[in-house]
């Protein structure tokens, strides 16, 4: 017989289990299209129904429906049994983007007999850890179908193809060697091939389509020189289709290496990422497990998962959290009441916006203030600025720590040094256009926006178990709470 588990050996079993399911989701999810496709996979094998935008909705109690938006970002949500228009919203934010290098509009490049790919610095990445790591291309292309009709397309290449090599020491001058910064348009360069090696593979080709003319065979169009031959051809033979098929496409580079769990102890996550696909998939599992009829039975309110592109560059487009888009699904939902059921609902309503934390660094402690101090394993860490940076005040904060209660998840709270800049999240934005009370949270990381960061393996489960409790204990726990 097998010897039975200690408690704390089933606590330490769930969460490898949380953990090893987030690896699959981001190793999938290269780019925000991927992590959106991701997304609506798990949601589909759960029970969740795919609406859209473009048409009307029939939303009734115990629905479970999810859409996207530019297929980079979702909006999925489960309605409570009990629920009737002029309820409350409890809804966890969090974002499908990450800094990150991105193919330009026109990309080839010839550089000192090298095959150069010109790239954008998307956000505010550490772009020195980009350097010497075995980088490929992910996203998506508009492809031509047979007919003329246009389609989205993903793609994600999982060999090697790019690399931007550094300088040897030995080249650098000294001051360069003391302090080095990377010129952003001039020394990020990837590499795709060797000039002398793609002509000698163009000349072969041009035989090989000569051959097939006077064959009879039909010999390929010429590609245009907005990018290079060689990178085209592997985007499309991923695709499965011909170059020529191509019409446009969104593309950025992505890390080769999968992410792992790590240590001695096997309690890390090392990642691509973590920085904001973690709380991606926390704020996705919770709302699964949180759909169950059971679950819904007694619900008053509607609960919604958000996951927003382009957070990283300010949110401000048609798919970001700056945009109408969370007014209009809140607005949909709530019709069928009174002719203000959806101002009625917002009072009524919470948001969690979910974007990792900054943990304390052993070698750069002093960053921190003293007294806050997140540390890995200890919980998922609220964020407050009295400035607003982040939207945290005493009443959500409250309610919180009433939710992670009810399911034994530590808290740490977190404020930036008085002498220190201070990030930004989705929250205050959402706040501000909803006018709705948000609380700003975040699983505890280090080296974030590094091509590859670093989190505990118990945050997965102590993330997606909070949100959990948010979803199914909200409402009651609001109910209590006598702040107009």
């Amino acid at each position: 017989k097998s010897a039975k588990l200690s408690p704390q050996e089933m606590a330490a079993s769930k969460e490898l289990a949380a953990a090893q399911g987030f690896l699959k989701y981001v190793n999938a999810s290269p780019s925000p299209f991927h992590a959106v496709h991701e997304a609506k996979e798990r949601l589909t094998k759960a029970g969740f129904k795919e609406i859209k935008e473009t048409g009307p909705w029939d939303v009734k109690p115990n629905d479970k429906c999810f859409f996207s938006r530019n297929q980079s970002t979702l909006v999925a949500f489960a309605v409570g049994k009990k629920y009737v228009p002029g309820n409350g919203f409890c809804v966890v934010g969090a974002h499908t983007d990450s800094p990150c290098l991105k193919v330009k509009p026109v990309s080839a490049n010839t550089k000192s007999g090298f095959l150069t790919v010109g790239v954008e610095c998307y956000g505010g990445g550490l772009w020195d850890t980009w350097f010497d790591r075995d980088l490929t291309v992910a996203g998506r292309a508009i492809v031509r179908g047979p007919k003329g009709q246009l389609h989205h397309q993903l793609v994600h290449i999982k060999r090697p193809i790019l690399r931007v090599p550094n300088l040897a020491i030995h080249l650098r001058k000294p001051e360069e060697r003391a302090k080095w910064s990377p010129n952003k348009e001039t020394e990020i360069v990837p590499i795709l091939a060797t000039a002398v090696k793609a002509q000698l593979e163009a000349q072969e080709a041009s035989e090989h389509s000569s051959k097939r003319k006077k064959q009879g065979g039909e010999a390929a169009e010429a590609e245009p020189g907005k990018h290079h031959s060689l990178l085209l051809t592997a985007v499309a033979e991923e695709m499965g289709c011909q170059a020529s098929d191509i019409v446009d496409f969104e593309l950025c580079l992505a890390d080769t290496q999968d992410a792992v769990i790590g240590g001695v102890q096997s309690e890390f996550i090392f990642s691509p990422r973590l920085d904001n696909l973690l709380s991606s998939y926390c704020s996705l599992q919770a709302l699964v497990e949180a759909s169950t009829a059971s679950s819904l039975a007694s619900e008053e309110c509607i609960r919604i998962i958000a996951l927003y592109d382009h957070e990283e560059i300010g949110s401000e487009s048609a798919q970001g959290a700056a945009s109408s888009l969370t007014e209009y699904v809140m607005r949909r939902l709530a019709k069928g009441g009174s002719e203000t059921a959806f101002e009625e609902a917002v009072p009524k309503s919470m948001l969690i916006s979910a974007d990792m934390a900054h943990a304390v660094h052993p070698g750069y402690a002093s960053r921190h203030e003293d007294n806050h101090k997140p540390a890995l394993h200890k919980g998922p860490v609220i964020k407050f600025n009295s400035n607003q940076r982040y939207a945290t005040n005493s009443v959500t904060a409250a309610i919180l720590r009433q939710c992670a209660a009810k399911v034994d998840v530590p808290l740490q709270d977190f404020v930036v040094r008085n002498d220190s800049p201070c990030g930004s999240t989705i929250g205050p934005i959402l706040s501000a256009k909803l006018g709705m009370r948000t609380i700003d949270i975040g699983n505890p990381q280090l080296a974030m926006h590094s091509i590859r960061e670093m989190c505990c393996v118990s945050g997965v489960q102590q993330a997606t178990q909070l949100f959990k409790s948010f979803f199914e204990h909200f409402n009651a726990i609001n109910k209590t709470v006598q702040v107009d």
